[in-house]
């Protein structure tokens, strides 16, 4: 009953306010739409790339002894960093093996690993990147956010300090209340948008880092397999 009067009163100080308040009104809604969209899409986006990359750890675990024969079936940024690694590492050992003796065993030199690995994260760099896309939109509302209800409450003071000054008529009396709804609605909706978006933008940030890192610990793994199967012996 509470949140429906709530709702309520703020479209009706929306109704009574003039047309710049409404367009400030206006304004706040739709930085709180593009909020919620943007939280939402990344949630699910965070979800999904958790989800498969649990799932294929554990068919790693399974198959890490056929190492550069695993396939992959879906696109997210776990496989992104084995498929740069599978397709870096069987180019190099393509070469070697161009460049090795009839019969001779091929190997993987520390030089080799080491430039494998300066090519894997420079994929987990960019999977990185793809993940934080749009991210900022989140930060621009919990800043720009605060500042709209701002100029919704000094424009509604400033218009009923206004009506004030034209004295008390009828119309005057409904611009006043009008200019005080607008004041402190626009005022609680800014805080409303800047406060979710703040903490879903930490929040954010913070899985992507965790991500991140994951990426890097489960490509030192692959490295330490790949180095296992294919480093020359001393």
């Amino acid at each position: 009953m509470t949140l429906f009067a709530s709702n309520q009163a703020l479209f009706s100080a929306y109704f009574q306010a003039d047309f710049f308040g409404k367009c400030i009104f206006l304004g706040l809604f739709a930085l709180s739409i593009i909020c919620w969209v943007v939280l939402v899409y990344k949630t699910l986006q965070v979800r999904k790339a958790k989800k498969l990359a649990f799932a294929f750890e554990k068919v790693f675990n399974k198959n890490k002894e056929q190492l550069l024969n695993m396939s992959v079936k879906q696109s997210h940024p776990f496989a992104e960093v084995f498929v740069a690694l599978k397709q870096k590492t069987l180019e190099i050992l393509n070469k070697n093996h161009f460049f090795a003796e009839d019969k001779e065993t091929i190997y993987l030199t520390r030089s080799d690993l080491d430039l494998v690995e300066s090519h894997v994260l420079t994929t987990i760099s960019s999977e990185s990147k793809r993940l934080e896309k749009n991210l900022f939109v989140l930060s621009t509302i919990y800043s720009l956010a605060p500042f709209l209800g701002l100029l919704g409450t000094v424009w509604g003071i400033l218009v009923t300090f206004s009506e004030l000054q034209t004295g008390g008529s009828a119309t005057s009396n409904t611009a006043m209340l009008g200019g005080l709804s607008t004041a402190l609605a626009t005022t609680v909706l800014g805080l409303l948008i800047a406060i979710p978006a703040l903490v879903s933008y930490n929040w954010l940030r913070n899985t992507f880092k965790y991500l991140s890192s994951d990426m890097e610990d489960f490509l030192y793994k692959l490295l330490s397999t790949l180095e296992l199967q294919y480093r020359k012996p001393l």
